[in-house]
């Protein structure tokens, strides 16, 4: 299914902030700062978020995040990797995903600040999760958490991560993992990715950032790299493993499900139409999202009970619950992926001449009386998201807001 409006109106703000990487960006530095300078709206409010460094092959920067209204113990403990191409990314840009993690299981939440490439190629990411993922084992009664109900979580590059662990989990030992939450994973270093329509990430983006993160080409064959390749996925904790429409990971997504399941692993699949690549954690702005959130917590929630169950779903649509404009312009103009402040003497993301007075004229048609019972329509909101982009004056995109009215 295509985007809706408002969601299709996500993504061009966010493909405006995405670096161009492998072609006009190459350089691994620079697509970091580049990426880093965006901004996010806020997950979901914790009990308490702490930042502290573990030791490992090297010394790990993690953030330790407790939900709130939680019992004292017995918490379930999760291992969060984030995404970014091996390359990108850190505890803030996903400091909104693991929020949301931890306020829905509810769940301690240990996000891992791992080794990037191309400064430190494979197998350094993998090392530092696995390193991580035995601290946090150590740890977890400690806070109060569970040590059987442990979980490793990773989305996209980190949903890689999450697998690898597990993978090494089960060739060494330990620790015992209980589930594993694969958002939109990479599983296939040598995957034909193909580009798809309304995506975030594209086929260029993906052999990037592989040539970034693989020293060694046959390194693409190692199965804590790839672990769609692994020759044996048998005695892995139980799966939930999410998808997403517009995402040229979608099927080697799909075939690591399937191959888990050959092996005899419980799966729970979850393939979520509307939803594009690096949505996951942006819940507080788009619905789709939130849903993607709400699904992948309440899979994981039954999969930590003792229900062994495998299934496949696609995800229909909820109906969308209305919120005010003057909420959803602020969200968007106030925090999502911005590279410069709203004050400044710039155009937002060069999308349209007068737009930050556009912005100004938005939110005082939030309180128009004519439009009041308007306001709190999805169909609305998404028409007022468009707007800014297609209008280039206040009195031009005033005109036509009153004109639908």
């Amino acid at each position: 299914m295509a985007l809706d409006a408002f969601t299709a109106g996500v993504l061009r703000l966010m493909a405006a902030a995405y670096p161009d990487l492998g072609g006009t960006v190459t350089d691994a530095v620079e697509a970091r700062e580049r990426y880093g300078s965006a901004r996010y709206p806020a997950g979901p409010a914790v009990a308490s978020v702490v930042d502290q460094v573990i030791p490992g092959p090297q010394r790990i920067p993690v953030r330790i995040y407790r939900p709130l209204g939680a019992a004292a113990t017995g918490l379930p403990v999760v291992t969060y990797l984030h995404g970014g191409g091996f390359v990108m990314c850190d505890l803030d840009t996903h400091d909104n995903a693991c929020r949301a993690v931890a306020a829905g299981l509810p769940a301690i939440v240990v996000s891992v600040d791992y080794r990037l490439a191309p400064e430190h190629p494979f197998p350094a990411g993998p090392d530092d999760a696995y390193a991580a993922t035995c601290w946090v084992a150590d740890q977890a009664a400690s806070w109060g958490g569970d040590p059987a109900r442990l979980i490793v979580a990773g989305d996209s590059a980190g949903g890689a991560l999450a697998a690898a662990t597990c993978l090494r989990a089960r060739d060494l030992g330990g620790p015992p993992i209980s589930a594993q939450l694969l958002i939109y994973p990479v599983t296939d270093c040598l995957a034909p990715r193909l580009d798809v329509g309304d995506s975030l990430l594209t086929s260029a983006h993906m052999r990037w950032y592989t040539e970034q993160y693989l020293a060694r080409p046959a390194d693409a064959e190692h199965p804590y790299a790839s672990p769609l390749r692994a020759p044996d996925l048998t005695g892995l904790p139980p799966a939930v493993i999410v998808t997403a429409e517009h995402d040229p990971l979608r099927v080697e997504g799909e075939a690591f499900a399937d191959a888990l399941r050959q092996a005899g692993v419980a799966v729970v699949e979850h393939h979520i139409p509307g939803l594009f690549h690096g949505l996951f954690g942006l819940g507080a702005l788009v619905p789709v999202a939130r849903q993607a959130e709400v699904l992948a917590c309440t899979a994981l929630r039954q999969v930590i009970q003792p229900t062994g169950n495998s299934t496949h779903h696609d995800w229909k649509l909820m109906e969308l619950q209305p919120t005010t404009l003057s909420a959803t312009i602020g969200e968007v103009m106030g925090a999502v992926l911005v590279r410069k402040p709203l004050d400044a003497d710039e155009d937002f993301f060069n999308c349209g001449g007068d737009s930050l007075r556009a912005i100004e004229v938005l939110q005082r048609l939030a309180t128009h009386e004519e439009l009041a019972d308007r306001l709190g329509s999805t169909d609305m909101q998404a028409f007022l998201l468009e707007s800014i982009f297609e209008h280039s004056s206040p009195a031009g995109l005033a005109s036509v807001v009153a004109a639908r009215a």
